[in-house]
C-alpha cells in the first residue's frame, strides 16, 4: 500500500515538464522556480510552524541554494527545452551518477550488482540520446546533468544533517530560502529584461493559473508532504519502487498534453532505462526475503 502511495508524489513530479511546457511555455525559469518554491514553503510553515536554531541556518541556506534555487531553475529549463519523456526518463540515471560520485569522492566502491546495472543504464542512455537518432537541445541536456548534480550534492548534505535538523524544518525552510533567492533573482532579471516579464503578466490566462496551481500545490506542497510522511513509514528502497511513476508520468503527460511521440525502439530504450534503475533494488529485496525465509 505504501508503495502505491509513493507513486502519487512521483507521478506529480513527473508531470512537471509537460505541464510547464503546455501551460507556461514563455515564462522565465527563475520566476517559475520562485512561484513554485516560496508559496509552498510558506504553506508548509503555516501547516506546521518551525523555527530553526541559529546553528542550523548555514546548512539550511546551502540546501536552499542547491536543492531549491538551483535545482528548480534547472528543472524548468529542462521543461522548456526538452521533450517531457526525455526529461522524465533521463532523471532515472540519478543513482548511477550518485554511485560514481561516492566512488570518486568518498571511495565507496559500488557493489558488482550496482555497477553492472549502472553500466547497462549508461549504455541504454547512450543509445537513446544518440544525436543521430534524436535531436535534443544542448542547453536542456546540460541543465539535466546539472540538475542531477544538485540532487546528489543536496542529498549528501541532507543526509549528513538528518540527525541534527528535523525533516520538516529542512523541507520548509529550504523551500522558503530557495524561493526567496529565486524571487530576488527574478526581480533582478525583470529589471534587465522587462519586456519578458511584462508580456507574461499582461497575457496571464486561466491556463497559466491552472499550471501554476498544479506545480505549486500538487507537485510541491502535496508532493513534498507525502515524501516526508512516507519516508518515515517505509524504507528508501521501497520508496524507490514508487518512483517508477515519475518517468511513466513524464512519458504519458508528454503524449497527452504535447503530442510527443517516439519510435518503438526509443520507447523500448526508455523502458530499459527505467528497469535498469530499479533492478538493483528488486534483486536486493528478493535476496533479503530469501535469506529471511531460509533463516526462519
Amino acid at each position: 500500500m505504501n508503495i502505491l502511495l509513493a507513486m502519487i508524489p512521483a507521478f506529480f513530479w513527473g508531470t512537471t515538464y509537460a505541464v510547464t511546457q503546455y501551460t507556461l511555455p514563455e515564462w522565465p525559469p527563475l520566476l517559475l522556480g520562485a512561484l513554485r518554491a516560496l508559496p509552498a514553503g510558506l504553506i508548509l510553515l503555516a501547516i506546521k510552524p518551525s523555527r530553526p536554531a541559529s546553528q542550523e541556518w548555514p546548512t539550511l541556506f546551502k540546501l536552499g541554494v542547491i536543492n531549491i534555487a538551483a535545482f528548480f531553475t534547472l528543472i524548468f529549463v529542462m521543461a522548456l527545452t526538452l521533450p517531457s519523456a526525455i526529461s522524465g526518463v533521463g532523471m532515472v540515471s540519478v543513482p548511477v551518477f550518485a554511485m560514481l560520485f561516492h566512488w570518486l569522492f568518498s571511495k565507496q566502491k559500488p557493489a558488482k550488482l550496482q555497477a553492472f546495472f549502472g553500466a547497462l543504464l549508461i549504455g541504454l542512455a547512450w543509445l537513446l540520446f544518440d544525436p543521430t537518432a534524436i535531436s535534443l537541445n544542448p542547453i536542456g541536456m546540460l541543465a539535466m546533468l546539472a540538475a542531477i548534480s544538485c540532487i546528489i550534492v543536496g542529498s549528501t548534505i541532507t543526509k549528513a544533517s538528518g540527525s541534527r535538523i528535523a525533516w520538516w524544518t529542512v523541507l520548509t525552510w529550504q523551500l522558503i530560502i530557495g524561493g526567496a533567492l529565486l524571487a530576488i533573482a527574478a526581480v533582478i532579471q525583470s529589471i534587465f529584461e522587462p519586456v519578458m516579464y511584462q508580456e507574461v503578466f499582461a497575457q496571464l490566462s486561466l491556463g497559466n493559473v491552472i499550471g501554476l496551481l498544479w506545480i505549486m500545490l500538487l507537485n510541491t506542497v502535496l508532493g513534498y508532504i507525502m515524501y516526508v510522511w512516507l519516508l518515515q513509514r517505509m524504507s528508501v528502497v521501497d520508496f524507490t519502487f514508487g518512483g517508477i511513476a515519475n518517468p511513466v508520468a513524464g512519458i504519458a503527460a508528454g503524449m497527452i498534453l504535447l503530442g510527443e511521440s517516439f519510435t518503438a525502439h526509443q520507447y523500448l530504450l526508455m523502458a530499459g532505462m527505467i528497469l535498469a534503475s530499479l533492478m538493483p533494488q528488486i534483486i536486493s529485496l528478493l535476496m533479503r526475503r530469501r535469506q529471511l525465509a531460509t533463516t526462519s
